[in-house]
């Protein structure tokens, strides 16, 4: 599969804002929301040709059990396609673009817009199916024997949506992003690195193809932060921004801190009312809600991992009280905390 550029991927790189925010705050979410690569294949087709991904509530149980929610992407390297999506427009995608889907919803992806493969869910799903037991080749052929090409690489990944994922909650259903900066280099090395490693016969391939999964898709969130305008909101463009990336930072760094808003505001070098009202413009919520929130994933992260005292998790997100943890965790989750450990350790065996 020919992993070049391709039109559109190529450019002079443009630097990504500096954001005191950026790499640890990122960083930090991915890993405690437990990311996890989960499929990573290539696709070659010629027209005509249509493919489809089931919704992940129904994908999830086949290629990764143990994970709350799949998020899907797909890098256009050559060629161009449509995808479509019940409820959504139809979103066409041209080489350099990358399709990212992280609600889970059912999409097809196809040479021209109303294809349809014709299978059942069920069909859906068993190809999946076999495609994470390994009993599909890592590049598949698909389509018909028309002229026109397309190359895909597709990547499913696990990982935790409940309580409080911001990089999801920050996404539309359907993403469509313009590899930007100095991703096209990068992708490119990690895409040849892929398909050198699926041809060899070394231990432990399918875990390295894997962790790539997750190399690229990190990748693709970095291009997203490098092309998104001044006007752009949501947490990771709150990343971007001087002030609320330093407060996100900081938040992040110490989440079991007694923070005041006047404390934040002192750190990410603005007034209280400044960083209030900036914080909730481009994250979609104050800054003590989201600090609740992201204690409350904290929490649940390690409820869910351990066998840790409810009171030895509550002092580690910041609560002297086990009775006001165990309050801000129910009005958050829904349940209590020794409820939410009972459940997701049945989800796990």
């Amino acid at each position: 599969m020919d992993v070049s550029h391709g039109p559109g991927m190529t450019g002079e790189p443009r630097d990504l804002p500096a954001s005191p925010g950026l790499p640890d705050t990122l960083s930090d979410v991915l890993e405690v929301v437990r990311l996890t690569g989960a499929l990573f294949f290539l696709v070659d087709a010629r027209t005509p040709w249509v493919a489809e991904a089931p919704a992940s509530s129904d994908l999830a149980p086949v290629i990764l059990p143990h994970a709350q929610h799949v998020v899907s992407y797909h890098v256009v390297t050559a060629g161009d396609c449509w995808c479509e999506s019940p409820g959504h427009a139809a979103m066409r995608l041209e080489a350099g673009d990358v399709l990212v889907v992280p609600h889970g919803d059912a999409y097809q992806l196809a040479s021209a817009r109303g294809l349809r493969t014709g299978w059942s869910p069920d069909d859906a799903v068993a190809w999946f199916r076999g495609m994470a037991s390994g009993q599909l080749p890592f590049v598949v052929t698909e389509g018909g024997s028309g002229p026109e090409r397309l190359a895909l690489v597709c990547g499913f990944l696990g990982c935790d949506a409940l309580p409080f994922n911001p990089v999801l909650s920050a996404l539309p259903p359907l993403m469509k992003v313009r590899v930007a900066g100095d991703s096209p280099g990068r992708l490119k090395a990690l895409l040849e690195f892929a398909i050198a490693e699926s041809k060899s016969a070394h231990a432990g391939s399918r875990s390295v193809l894997l962790r790539i999964a997750e190399l690229v898709f990190v990748e693709v969130l970095r291009s997203y932060l490098t092309a998104a305008t001044g006007h752009s909101t949501g947490w990771l463009s709150g990343l971007r921004d001087p002030i609320v990336g330093r407060a996100l930072a900081r938040l992040h760094a110490e989440p079991g801190r007694a923070w005041t808003l006047p404390d934040l505001g002192h750190e990410a070098g603005a007034s209280r009312s400044v960083l209030a009202e900036r914080f909730t413009n481009l994250v979609g919520c104050p800054p003590m809600l989201y600090l609740t929130r992201w204690r409350m994933q904290l929490a649940a992260s390690r409820l869910a991992a351990g066998s840790a005292p409810v009171s030895l998790v509550a002092g580690e997100v910041g609560y002297e009280s086990e009775a006001a943890f165990c309050r801000a965790f129910k009005k958050v989750t829904g349940v209590t905390p020794a409820s939410w450990r009972s459940r997701r350790r049945a989800e796990s065996t």
